[in-house]
Parts: structure tokens; sequence; C-alpha cells
């Protein structure tokens, strides 16, 4: 038996079958005992399903969750991971509305399919590798836009992601001058090893564009992650001093923990990694004028 993961392949021992919740699809992490969600209540939110206008002028559908009311507020764009729109990305929508954002959750997979309710890697990966990177950005283009075009938002506009979801933001920030900050959760750096899963695809990846960022991105990882060594970590810091970091951004490890450390749905979940990161993305969101 080999265990499939979106960034690598390990076989499983007994350490990595405690983490092996996150590689067998949203759907099965989700209803396990260890799993024990958050929950972030709707009240006096608006909460919606709308479409956006994606790339290639694909109607892309998108979750959105804002503070009731006439004011305008900062706005997130909420990455998901590679399980799609499920209830925890949806919950991280509700918990940034909460704090006086609004937030929009592009569902990046619709064109191929719903990745959520699968428990099938294969399938899963499948839909994924749809998403290459161009369309991604022309999809993240018109949350922008939407966002920009909304009574209910101003022109502060902020991006966040986890895992797939990671990459993206550090790849937005380097795309689009309205990103005004980033916050990615261990999301990977560098091109996969030849072979790999997304190593066929010709493209940049975070560390590629490192010296030329400039919308600050601040990267939340995990020291015992299997999928994103530590290695690399290194080289996205060289590559962003290589640059003198125009963009100041900065890289946060938390030490004993997993990839997968803020997704409370996951075994590999760590409450107080979590509520760090967390305080730390809200303080970068505003210390960067997100607000």
């Amino acid at each position: 038996m080999k265990l499939d993961t979106p960034e690598g392949n390990f076989p499983p021992t007994r350490r990595t079958m405690a983490a092996s919740l996150f590689f067998v699809g949203y759907a099965t992490a989700a209803a396990s005992s260890c799993a024990s969600p958050v929950t972030t209540p709707s009240d006096e939110l608006v909460v919606e399903d709308v479409h956006i206008n994606g790339a290639g002028g694909y109607a892309l559908p998108a979750y959105v969750a804002r503070p009731s009311g006439r004011e305008r507020h900062g706005a997130i764009i909420v990455v998901n991971e590679i399980f799609g729109i499920h209830d925890y990305i949806k919950d991280v929508c509700r918990r940034f509305a909460r704090e006086g954002y609004v937030a929009i959750a592009p569902d990046y997979f619709d064109r191929a399919g719903d990745p959520a309710p699968m428990t099938d890697m294969t399938a899963i990966r499948d839909i994924v590798a749809t998403a290459n990177n161009e369309q991604v950005m022309g999809d993240t283009q018109g949350a922008i836009e939407w966002l920009k075009a909304q009574s209910s938002s101003n022109d502060r506009i902020g991006i966040t992601g986890f895992c797939w979801g990671g990459t993206v933001v550090w790849m937005a920030a380097a795309r689009f001058p309205d990103v005004k900050a980033g916050v990615a959760w261990y999301g990977r750096l560098v091109r996969p090893a030849p072979g790999s899963w997304g190593a066929d695809e010709d493209r940049p990846w975070p560390y590629d564009i490192g010296g030329t960022l400039h919308t600050p991105v601040l990267g939340l990882y995990a020291e015992n992650d299997r999928g994103i060594p530590l290695e690399s970590v290194e080289q996205m810091r060289a590559s962003l001093s290589a640059a003198d970091n125009p963009s100041h951004s900065e890289i946060i490890v938390y030490p004993g923990v997993q990839h997968g450390f803020h997704a409370d749905y996951r075994e590999s979940y760590n409450a107080e990694a979590a509520a760090d990161g967390w305080a730390r993305c809200l303080a970068w969101f505003r210390a960067n004028g997100v607000a």
C-alpha cells in the first residue's frame, strides 16, 4: 500500500498514519472520530452563493460571508485546499466576516467537479490538475473585480489560502497590485520533483517569483510537514532576501506540528498553532491596510 499525497509519496509508517486523514479526502476526515470542527454562526451576517466572472468568461460559483449593514469593509479572498469549497472553508469565511471583512471563496474546481465528497485521491487530483496556474489567476482576478464592484467592500483586499491555496496566495500577491497583503498557510513553495504530482505543468512557483514580490505575504508553515520540507522554506526565504525583501514578507515555522495544523476537521489540527496563526493572520492584514 502507498499513500499518494498532494506533495509527495510516502509509505505508511506508524508516524505517517496519524496524518493520513488529510490524504484520504475531506469527507472521510470530517466524519472521523478525531474531528471536532469549529462552527461559526451566521447570525448577523449575510451569507450567500454568488457567481463571478472567472477566467475565459466562466460563471464561477463563490461562497460569500460578510457583516450585515451598509458599511463598506475590507475584503479577503479565501483560497481552498485541494478538497474544494467544503464546510471548513465556508466557516473560515464566516470567521473573517465576524472580524468585519467581506470574505469570498471562489470555487476554483467547479469546471471539473466537486472534490469535497470524494474519498478517492486519484479522482480528487484529476480535478485539481485541471485548475492550472493561469486559469486560477484569471479566476482570482474575477474575484477581485467582483469585490471592487460591491457596495459592501472597499478597495482594501487581502488573500489567504491553505495547502494548494497557500501556493495560490504567493502567486496572486506577485500578480495583482489590487491585493494589499497575503497570508499563505503551508502552500508548496518550490517546483515538485520530476514525476511528482503537479510537476508536469510548465509554470512558475513561489520560489521563482520571490525576488519580484512586492505585496507583503506572511507564510505560516509546519516543522514536520512531510510534503514541504524545511529546506524549501529556507529556499523561499533566500528568494525573498535576494531582492532585499522589498515586500517585507516573512515566514513563520511552527515547531512540532504537521501540514494542515489549522484544519480543525483533521487529526493534524493543532489548536495552539492554529490560534496563533489566526491571530498573526488578522494582525498582518490590519498592519498592511486590509481593514
